[in-house]
């Protein structure tokens, strides 16, 4: 029998249903809307960075004591007096400088391929694998100030649990070069986690068919690591190291904690002077011209971060 002009049953759709395969016309959204959902984080943005970020190069371009009525306006004398021999703010500002280079030094090599080892091995497939992630990542929830107490006490030349058990009487923080053994140390146990979770995120991005077709092509785990790996963690590399170094040069819980900037100023860090400056000695305009200075010649670093990443990439 031909079904050749039989009409289909009309279906009614309830009320306020679009028939299937209809498709939604886009809303016309107000030019306002992107603004709209920005404007709590530029608020927010405005308030703690750029407002106090202004106020603060305006304090160094004053004598700026806080008890005081008097704020007089003084220029670029607070700068220029960090580049004078002849000034008491000078010379043991860039002492920590260089104390702040040498923990920077020291420590963003280790916390960048320490890291990535760990990050390597945790990212086997490997029963309980779970359990020593975990395990790596627990110190970093830890505050700066138990972390510096708690090693000042196991550091500790006299009654330390370090020295009871290696049966050596080692001043690991009371004479170099044993300072700096113990505040990097202590940095790299208590940061591995941060960083590792980052390389491990991008390790686990990374298509394991990239893998296989090194595999098919002859090489082997090295060339692996060389070829497919760093080139992927390329972008993390870039972020790990420049976050490490930026990091690092703002430390100041370990060495104000564990060292107490010991023996004499050496361990003395830069944010550790610039506090002593602006709180101790009630100089707020000397602290921020240091603080601005310190910010530059980080800003300078991060773009010279920035070019030799770009020039190895390309």
């Amino acid at each position: 029998m031909s079904t050749q002009g039989i009409e289909q049953p009309h279906v009614q759709q309830p009320p306020g249903r679009k028939p299937p395969g209809s498709r939604r016309k886009p809303t016309d959204a107000s030019p306002l809307t992107p603004y709209i959902f920005m404007a709590p984080y530029l608020v927010l943005f405005l308030i703690f960075i750029v407002i106090p970020g202004v106020f603060g190069i305006w304090i160094s371009l004053h004598n700026w004591d806080y008890l005081l009525p008097g704020k007089p306006w003084v220029g670029l004398e607070n700068y220029t007096n960090l580049f004078s021999s002849n000034s008491t703010t000078g010379g043991p500002f860039w002492n920590s400088m260089e104390a702040t280079g040498k923990f920077t030094l020291y420590s963003v090599p280790l916390l960048v391929v320490i890291p990535l080892l760990v990050a390597l091995i945790l990212n086997q497939k490997i029963r309980g694998i779970q359990f020593f992630r975990a395990m790596y990542f627990a110190p970093y929830v830890l505050g700066v100030a138990v972390i510096g107490i708690l090693w000042r006490y196991l550091l500790d030349p006299n009654i330390g649990l370090v020295n009871y058990y290696l049966g050596a009487e080692i001043p690991w923080i009371t004479a170099l070069p044993w300072a700096w053994v113990s505040l990097v140390g202590v940095t790299v146990w208590w940061t591995l986690g941060f960083n590792t979770v980052i390389y491990l995120a991008g390790l686990q991005d990374i298509d394991p068919a990239l893998y296989d077709a090194a595999k098919v092509d002859g090489a082997n785990s090295w060339q692996q690591f060389l070829n497919v790996t760093l080139p992927g963690l390329r972008p993390i590399l870039l972020f790990v190291v420049t976050v490490t170094i930026l990091a690092s040069a703002n430390v100041f819980g370990q060495p104000y904690i564990i060292t107490q900037g010991a023996p004499g100023d050496e361990t003395t860090v830069a944010i550790m002077y610039i506090a002593e400056t602006g709180l101790r000695q009630f100089n707020m305009g000397a602290a921020s011209a240091m603080s601005y200075v310190l910010a530059l010649a980080l800003i300078l670093v991060s773009i010279v971060n920035f070019v030799v990443f770009r020039n190895r990439g390309d």
